[in-house]
């Protein structure tokens, strides 16, 4: 069975204002919606995955493409849409178990929330663009697509003061060739996900124990899960699931150290 947390399918978007890349021109860049889906596969196996784009062509991951047989790694992400009282207990929970994440955060969440955006960014975690406004990024023109990204990571320095690191995760999991193509271009890689569950309904949580059992059944050499700072289950799940993977020889590692293609 297919996951998809935020809708799957194509639909044609006619924009105008749009900009040519270097490599291709607007004319020759779909700009049909997509969202990223997955199906999961037993045996801590890598799912099965979007295969509208080649992600190569743009920089966008969701996996490790080049993990070790020898060595097994994993990449925590948190999206950050708005404060629920639950990042300051996952920031503790990283710094406790010396364990790193990346946070990806819109503007609003910066405004309210400077203080926790300078803790992550001083305990040595990706801070990455989630855009201002959260739209779906295949539904806006280029030059309204690069004004939330680049008011997003301006606002993180005259807020924080820290420069936002150039990660992105598009909105809803949407997108098409043509916002692919203008994130590569103003030098951000963008980041899917290979692991996923409904966390982010604050009302109707998964559970402790849920989570627990998610990460031991679907964790896998490579895996970029999608998590959200929302989610109590996964405030109170995170330092078992830490522990519990490390007991497997899982390392944690940064999004900065994800190879190149």
């Amino acid at each position: 069975m297919a996951i998809m947390l935020c809708g799957c399918g194509r639909t044609d978007v006619k924009k105008e204002g749009s900009e040519s890349t270097q490599e291709e021109t607007a004319e020759t860049l779909s700009q049909g919606k997509e969202s990223w889906w997955l199906k999961r596969r037993e045996g801590n196996q890598p799912p099965e995955v979007s295969d509208h784009v080649d992600l190569s062509k743009y920089d966008a991951y969701y996996i490790d493409p080049k993990v070790s047989k020898k060595k097994k790694c994993i990449y925590l992400t948190f999206d950050c849409g708005y404060e629920n009282g639950f990042t300051p207990k996952i920031l503790d929970i990283l710094k406790k178990q010396k364990a790193t994440a990346a946070f990806f955060v819109t503007k609003p969440f910066i405004r309210e929330n400077p203080d926790l955006v300078k803790r992550m960014k001083k305990e040595g975690h990706v801070v990455g663009n989630h855009t201002v406004h959260h739209k779906s990024m295949p539904s806006l023109s280029d030059r309204d697509n690069k004004q939330e990204i680049l008011d997003c990571a301006e606002y993180c320095k005259e807020a924080t003061g820290y420069e936002m690191d150039q990660f992105i995760r598009p909105p809803m999991g949407e997108y098409s060739e043509e916002s692919l193509a203008l994130t590569k271009k103003l030098g951000y890689k963008t980041i899917f996900w290979s692991m996923a569950y409904v966390d982010f309904k604050v009302d109707d949580q998964p559970g402790k124990e849920f989570v627990i059992k998610h990460f031991n059944e679907y964790a896998h050499n490579g895996a970029i899960p999608l998590l959200h700072n929302v989610s109590q289950s996964n405030a109170e799940a995170l330092e078992d699931v830490i522990k519990q993977l490390r007991k497997k020889g899982f390392e944690f590692l940064s999004l900065k150290k994800l190879p190149n293609y």
